[in-house]
């Protein structure tokens, strides 16, 4: 409890999805000074808004969460948003960081950094062995430059940059919208939808790929022992070490919200990366993080959140959403 105490941190995406687990989670580690700059107030795509951001929060270190990103579809439609978006906020945000003395920077990188036909698990060893899958690759190699970037500062610098690369998350207060959310919360809200309407599901893809997912407040527990633990220049999974297809994962969420209909799978749209898993034992051996929530159990949490709020979940977030 005393590592965060003194310190005065600035979490970036802070107000996201993940971040408010994080703030959560720093809380109640200790942390008494967490500044969490929000968006439209600081745009961190422009180096003023950062250059005050840093002024206003005097940061000893930064946790960089915050992203641009969304499912498959979000990125097959906006790839040039989303590498310049995310690349010019690691980019400038590492320098000014820099610049102004921070301590250490935490920045988070993503699962779709990893080569498309990477051996499975994935091991940190493999990520420059390929090209990212094709519908995520600007994405995923915007976020990936945050980690040549500490590499490279730490040689030059001694600037003490760490990169972490968390699998799909998924859980309470996810995004749940259709056009930019990941597939748990978008299967979760098509099958109530279908439930309670009597349609049938349409689901993209032909059920075969593996994806992993991690419990979001898993990751927040594992993002803040690499702060607390881990000071060097390798990359680290985050993840939970197993897989699960996308035909056996709309079957469970089928039985989680009561759904008895028909899926069907739509061929005519991308399956994404085949496989996805993740060698866990880094982040077990350097700063003892394993995943605890239980993947049915998780399920039943974002269920559940959902049914208890999805009145006016659109009109409640149309500001997020533009």
């Amino acid at each position: 409890m005393t590592f965060w105490a003194d310190k005065r941190v600035c979490v970036t995406g802070g107000a996201g999805f993940l971040g408010g687990y994080l703030v959560a989670e720093l809380e109640r580690r200790g942390a008494r000074n967490v500044f969490v700059p929000e968006h439209p107030e600081y745009d961190l795509t422009q180096r003023d808004d950062i250059l005050r951001m840093l002024n206003v929060a005097k940061p000893d270190m930064v946790i960089h969460l915050a992203g641009v990103v969304g499912g498959i579809g979000a990125n097959m439609a906006n790839p040039g948003r989303y590498f310049y978006d995310n690349a010019m906020m690691g980019i400038q945000l590492i320098e000014e960081a820099r610049r102004v003395g921070v301590s250490k920077f935490v920045a988070l990188g993503t699962i779709c950094a990893y080569p498309k036909l990477a051996p499975i698990p994935f091991r940190e060893e493999d990520l420059w062995n390929g090209y990212p899958e094709e519908t995520n690759a600007p994405y995923g190699l915007a976020k990936k430059m945050m980690l040549v970037q500490c590499q490279a500062y730490r040689q030059q610098y001694g600037f003490n940059g760490i990169f972490l690369l968390p699998v799909n998350l998924y859980g309470p207060r996810d995004n749940f919208d259709l056009e930019s959310g990941h597939v748990i919360p978008a299967m979760i809200r098509k099958m109530i939808t279908a439930r309670d309407s009597g349609e049938a599901v349409v689901l993209w893809g032909d059920g075969s790929p593996t994806r992993e997912f991690l419990y979001v407040e898993d990751c927040a527990r594992a993002i803040a022992l690499a702060a607390e633990r881990y000071d060097d220049a390798e990359p680290v999974n985050l993840g939970a070490g197993w897989e699960i297809s996308m035909k056996d994962l709309a079957e469970l969420i089928a039985k989680h919200v009561g759904y008895a209909g028909e899926i069907t799978w739509d061929t005519t749209k991308p399956n994404g990366q085949p496989r996805r898993k993740l060698d866990v034992s880094r982040a077990k051996k350097y700063f003892d993080f394993e995943a605890r929530v239980p993947f049915d159990e998780g399920i039943r949490r974002t269920v559940e959140w959902w049914e208890a709020n999805r009145t006016g979940y659109d009109e409640r977030n149309t500001a997020h959403h533009i």
